[in-house]
């Protein structure tokens, strides 16, 4: 006989996985990592596990107690990761972008908390892409950023030197 276990909202052990996931996040998710493939300058990686122990995500509002895990990190392509037997559960390097892509469960204020998070730990920019209404804001910091709809031919993040075509980013 098999057991069927529930659990509550507030026994999830991650909060984020919660929050995660919908085709349309999925399909953001999945050109948005295709397109950055392309550009040899960095190395996109998804759902990677951040280690912010030197700051207290309390201060804000973040959910998450020792860990933020973004849609999309980006970090500089350096010489070749030498190969490690035991793989890394957390980076304690932080990326020089965060991609967060909203789902149908998130608040823009949740994501904006967690911004706040990734400029006190020096990420140099932060996105926010919401697949609904096809717009993707650039935040240099939290009080400058560009927002790009599919009205513009393409996503400029300046601080980066980053220049994606928006259609892209959300074709099926």
């Amino acid at each position: 006989m098999t057991e069927l276990v529930e659990f509550e909202d507030n026994e999830h052990p991650n909060e984020e996985a919660k929050e995660m996931g919908s085709l349309n996040h999925g399909i953001a998710q999945a050109n948005l990592t295709a397109l950055f493939y392309n550009d040899e300058r960095f190395r996109a990686i998804t759902e990677l596990s951040l280690d912010p122990n030197q700051l207290d995500l309390k201060q804000f509002g973040v959910k998450a107690k020792d860990e933020l895990i973004p849609d999309i990190c980006l970090y500089q392509k350096k010489q070749a990761h030498p190969k490690q037997a035991r793989d890394i559960m957390k980076m304690t390097e932080m990326p020089v972008t965060v991609l967060e892509i909203l789902s149908p469960k998130q608040s823009i204020d949740e994501i904006l908390a967690k911004f706040e998070a990734y400029f006190a730990l020096s990420v140099k920019s932060c996105w926010l892409v919401v697949p609904s209404l096809e717009t993707v804001t650039v935040y240099a910091n939290m009080t400058d950023y560009k927002s790009f709809g599919t009205h513009e031919s393409e996503v400029i993040d300046e601080m980066m030197d980053i220049h994606l075509p928006i259609q892209k980013i959300f074709a099926w």
